[in-house]
């Protein structure tokens, strides 16, 4: 046998990975692109930020693939008057027992849309840090766990627009990716004219859309890329990728040992959607500045240069010699 032929059978993940893009493109016109790493964070097991201009269809895509997938969902918009217990859920006080209830909040379901993240103050973001690390709640000092999947797909507009908070860093290291949601080229949005002129009706599509793929289908797909094949001298090029967002000289905040966790399971991830059981060097270049972009700050001055964290990320990466 070739040490690059398939150890596991993805037969499965493949058929319902197709079967998923599939129903998303009933209504999606391209972004295949953010779609396919929005698959690689659901079978990482990884919450994902999706930044973009207001009428890219962020919300859209997330409550599709929500819909593709037979859990529970729920849906919080969040605004700048959002309290802490209208996401994780309050004490309630019964009359019938003479007791507290705690009344659970719209956090504990199986995907979670949050709707314009950064709309909301810091007091409400820090409720969602144990929820999105440690997958649990704690109210008047009992923890209440959550069920399993749990993933949170967060929509966010630059933060450059009006009425927008900057998310705290240790929120943001909490997301497996950030991905940016482009505007689509002029045949894509073609396309969109035209696929509004023929439905009449964006409802009646995306009630359309199927569920494709259960709760222990979703465990039994996530334990397969768990035992995706990884060679030493692939760990190695990770470390060397992350630490060196650590000591580059236009980066003021490099990313954290979490991002090399990150890094590695969900290059294990898109292996899989690519067919393959072992990782390669161009996954984890691929996923480099999805999982790296929302973990390091600039410098002032490589900001005031007018330069990104993408840019960066691809210097870093571009240094570090490649495995083979």
């Amino acid at each position: 046998m070739s040490p690059y032929e398939n150890r596991l059978d993805l037969t499965e993940l493949k058929t319902a990975v197709d079967a998923i893009r599939a129903e998303i493109g009933k209504v999606i016109v391209g972004q295949h692109q953010t779609i396919d790493l929005l698959l690689t964070a659901l079978l990482a097991d990884g919450h994902v930020l999706i930044e973009g201009v207001p009428g890219v269809a962020k919300t859209l895509i997330a409550k599709l693939l929500a819909k593709t997938i037979s859990v529970d969902f729920s849906r919080i918009q969040f605004t700048p008057d959002l309290m802490p217990s209208d996401v994780l859920g309050t004490s309630i006080f019964n009359p019938k027992t003479t007791d507290f209830e705690y009344r659970r909040g719209p956090i504990f379901s199986n995907i979670v849309l949050i709707d314009e993240i950064n709309r909301a103050p810091a007091k409400t973001q820090a409720a969602l840090f144990e929820v999105m690390e440690e997958r649990q709640a704690t109210n008047d000092g009992i923890t209440y766990l959550l069920a399993d999947p749990f993933l949170v797909l967060a929509t966010q507009n630059p933060v450059e627009q009006e009425g927008t908070y900057r998310l705290p860093e240790a929120q943001l290291d909490r997301f497996l990716f950030k991905v940016v949601v482009g505007y689509p080229n002029v045949l894509e949005e073609v396309n969109i004219l035209k696929g509004h002129h023929e439905r009449r009706n964006l409802a009646d599509a995306v009630e359309a859309v199927q569920a494709s793929l259960t709760a222990d289908q979703l465990q039994a797909l996530r334990s397969q890329v768990h035992r995706v094949h990884i060679e030493d001298k692939l760990f190695e090029y990770i470390a060397q990728i992350v630490q060196s967002t650590r000591t580059h000289k236009s980066l003021f905040l490099g990313a954290s040992p979490r991002a090399s966790v990150a890094l590695l399971n969900s290059s294990k991830a898109l292996a899989t959607l690519r067919g393959r059981d072992f990782v390669t060097p161009e996954d984890v270049q691929e996923l480099a500045a999805p999982v790296l972009r929302h973990r390091v700050l600039l410098t002032p001055e490589r900001e005031m240069e007018g330069g990104t964290a993408d840019e960066v990320i691809g210097q870093v990466v571009q240094k570090i010699e490649v495995p083979r």
